[in-house]
């Protein structure tokens, strides 16, 4: 222990799912974003608790545990937050996503704020953002893009 609460390997925030169809969800995380599984605890037929890591980043996650208010998107009526992932070749991590079992919410473009980026939703229900930032865009530059981006949206 190093003194700051944090366990080793851990950042200050980590995402924590609830899934219908936790063991399904492991095994799709790892064909779809390369994901691996750091320990999983079973409870009767569900799971308890698991982790897995993407890239250098932990997602806890677990089954549905309705007794305790903690449902998946699917039971909730959509996803209620979103997750990002970067990584080096958005393109290919999208591909494989798609053909790992997901379905396209937004196809993969470049964005004015300087990433290349898609968004998917897992079999389960969560929403996924893969990104590759592409060049780096000043504040200034963005937010003046963004003032671009506001006159066309109204004009649609």
């Amino acid at each position: 222990m190093d003194g700051s609460g944090i366990p080793k390997g851990y950042h200050s925030v980590t995402p924590y799912l609830i899934i219908d169809g936790a063991e399904a969800a492991i095994d799709f995380y790892a064909e779809a974003f390369g994901a691996e599984e750091v320990f999983r605890m079973p409870m009767g037929d569900k799971i308890a608790h698991a982790e897995v890591k993407i890239g250098d980043s932990h997602v806890m996650l677990s089954d549905e545990w309705p007794d305790m208010n903690l449902l998946g998107p699917k039971n909730r009526g959509g996803a209620t937050a979103s997750l990002m992932i970067y990584l080096p070749d958005v393109d290919a991590a999208f591909d494989r996503a798609i053909r790992a079992g997901a379905s396209v919410e937004r196809p993969v473009e470049d964005q004015f704020w300087g990433d290349r980026m898609g968004t998917v939703v897992d079999p389960f229900g969560h929403r996924w953002t893969l990104s590759t930032q592409v060049r780096e865009v000043s504040p200034d530059e963005m937010q003046a893009k963004m003032k671009e981006w506001e006159v066309e949206v109204a004009a649609q």
